[in-house]
């Protein structure tokens, strides 16, 4: 996939999860793509300091990330 259509398509799938992060205080931004398909996110808000945020991140956010793009290798906290 092209590097512009993937990052698009990272960040679009961003904004569809962002609204249930909202719902409980927090919040998620895109930092970037690293050239070896890592996604750099900051969580915000309630979730910056939620003890589960690590669980939201890796079950949640890199979770629904890799069932679309398979090609993204993890999701990381920036």
């Amino acid at each position: 996939m092209e590097r512009e259509t993937l990052l698009a398509k990272v960040k679009e799938i961003i904004e569809q999860l962002r609204p249930y992060l909202q719902a409980d205080g927090g919040d998620l931004s895109f930092v970037e793509l690293t050239e070896d398909n890592i996604v750099k996110v900051k969580l915000r808000g309630a979730c910056g300091s939620c003890p589960y945020s690590r669980m939201t991140l890796k079950d949640g956010i890199e979770r629904a990330i890799k069932q679309v793009l398979p090609e993204i290798k993890s999701v990381e906290e920036a």
